[in-house]
């Protein structure tokens, strides 16, 4: 008898535990949320009426040479983001996704494989304005402004992000998919394409996207690397280039009306195009996964 009290006695004080637990947790989500809101709320606020006033103008026209004119466009600066972060995402990702399977499926606690994570901790810490002055050192002062120096800063960011969300992620796939490859007489790298990989692929595809969202509005290592331009240029090879981050950085730091409109338009539109890409990544994989059950 006074083994079961004890028992439910143990037992009502861990669930008690739990549900404080779960309360904090609640809590620091209200917490968190609270700015996130505010941020979101006010640029949308200050944004979404500049973008839509000058609605389809914003997207196409060039940016005015003087600072202090009202009006569209961020044409240039939408251009830029998107060719320089996908040029980025190109280098970055492929990269990260062989190096995690690397780690995790081959390395795992060998030497190599040790020094790669260490050396991926530490570009996590990075700050990133020493990245771009380190991609400056290295290709623009040779190379000159373009947008590929900016997509290599970038890159150099995204990279440890896309490896360590990867490899967590692979850890979480069970042995026993690994196993039963094997037993069909399967090589270990036609198992990680074809059952590791699809297995892992929501995960992996959340780590892109942060990684992704991290670079298109990182504005530091596009000081050094880009330059500055109000006409488009879709040539990330040649010739200097613009982006949103850099837009916002230059209008809001300027004290004038037209100048201050267009950083808040900038910031919507970043944020937009960030939101829908992201949930255009999230119906793609969500199709893939319903075709592949």
């Amino acid at each position: 008898m006074s083994l079961t009290v004890d028992l439910h006695g143990k037992r009502s004080w861990r669930m008690m535990k739990s549900h404080f637990m779960v309360g904090l947790m609640f809590l620091a989500f209200l917490v968190i949320l609270v700015p996130l809101v505010a941020v979101i709320g006010t640029v949308v606020a200050k944004g979404a009426g500049i973008v839509f006033r000058d609605f389809p103008d914003w997207f196409t026209k060039s940016i005015p040479i003087r600072s202090r004119a009202k009006g569209p466009g961020m044409g240039p600066a939408i251009v830029g983001t998107v060719v320089i972060t996908a040029a980025a995402s190109l280098l970055a990702i492929p990269l990260g996704i062989l190096g995690a399977v690397y780690l995790h499926e081959y390395g795992q606690q060998s030497k190599p494989a040790r020094v790669i994570r260490f050396l991926a901790n530490v570009m996590t810490g990075v700050p990133s304005i020493v990245m771009g002055l380190f991609i400056y050192v290295v290709f623009t002062l040779r190379f000159g402004l373009s947008g590929l120096g900016g997509a290599l800063a970038l890159a150099c960011l995204m990279l440890p992000v896309v490896i360590r969300s990867t490899e967590e992620m692979l850890r979480l796939v069970p042995g026993h998919l690994r196993e039963a490859s094997y037993a069909l007489g399967t090589r270990k790298g036609r198992t990680i394409l074809t059952v590791v990989l699809p297995a892992a692929l929501p995960g992996v595809v959340s780590g892109c996207l942060l990684a992704i969202a991290r670079a298109a509005g990182e504005t530091a290592p596009l000081l050094f690397t880009i330059g500055i331009v109000n006409s488009t240029n879709w040539n990330v090879f040649s010739g200097p280039n613009t982006s949103l981050s850099y837009q916002i950085f230059r209008n809001a730091t300027d004290p004038r009306a037209g100048a201050q409109e267009r950083g808040w338009g900038a910031a919507f539109t970043l944020v937009a195009i960030t939101f829908l890409f992201t949930v255009l990544a999230r119906v793609i994989t969500a199709r893939y996964q319903r075709r592949r059950g």
